[in-house]
């Protein structure tokens, strides 16, 4: 079941620039809590090379600087986190603060694409991927206005930076069991097949419908934290 959820999270992510970490997350962490977050940030480590490799000439490379900026204690604030703070807690948090973002952005024309919503986003991308594993939607959200390629290779190029960042600090704080990353090396096999078959989402999702997909995975996002967090308290 593992394999099947990296597996669609992949065909999403190739589609629109995140998506793994809310499809392949939420099931991880009900087969083996103690294989998270690291066991996915392998895989987040990972597939974005595989877009880079396609697209990496449409990575927006100012963005992605304060992005970056952000995300460094983002990211130190999420390993504290994981360290003090219930699986539970943390996961209500995060599904709340995204669904509050979708709205909010849903109901607006644009949101500001600057430094300032750049670093915030990467810092709050920071916090929730490093606990969680999920940190597309801030990203996705700041950058739904620009077209497929952009957002793709952007968010890759981010996304691959921000996991090794991770794995190394969840490291230092001694969240980093050896059976992590040897799950995630073996589920680096369904994200491959998962991004090899996502070229016809691409081209659909190119044609104009970019912004509406963003919203529905980074709600959809928020929704599966939910639903993963309501099952673990009454099991």
């Amino acid at each position: 079941m593992g394999g099947l959820a990296v597996f669609v999270g992949a065909i999403v992510q190739g589609g629109v620039g995140f998506g793994l970490g809310l499809v392949a997350a939420p099931v991880l962490t009900m087969l083996g809590p103690d294989l998270m977050p690291g066991a996915i940030q392998v895989v987040n480590a990972t597939l974005p090379l595989f877009t880079l490799a396609a697209e990496w000439r449409m990575v927006d490379w100012r963005g992605l600087g304060f992005a970056v900026l952000g995300r460094l204690p983002g990211s130190v604030i999420g390993a504290v986190i994981v360290v003090y703070v219930s699986a539970y807690t943390r996961g209500v948090f995060v599904a709340v603060m995204v669904l509050v973002a979708v709205a909010l952005t849903a109901r607006a024309l644009s949101v500001p694409r600057n430094g300032l919503t750049l670093s915030s986003a990467g810092f709050v991308s920071g916090i929730t991927g490093t606990a969680t594993g999920i940190g597309g939607p801030p990203m996705g959200l700041v950058y739904q206005h620009a077209k497929g390629p952009q957002i793709r290779a952007t968010l890759a190029m981010f996304f691959f930076l921000s996991a090794a960042q991770s794995l190394v600090i969840l490291a230092v704080v001694d969240e980093l069991p050896a059976r992590a990353l040897t799950t995630g090396a073996v589920l680096i096999v369904p994200m491959v097949l998962g991004f090899l078959v996502s070229g016809p989402l691409r081209r659909y999702l190119d044609g104009g419908k970019v912004r509406t997909a963003v919203l529905v995975v980074a709600a959809a996002s928020a929704v599966a934290l939910l639903v993963q967090n309501v099952i673990a308290q009454l099991t």
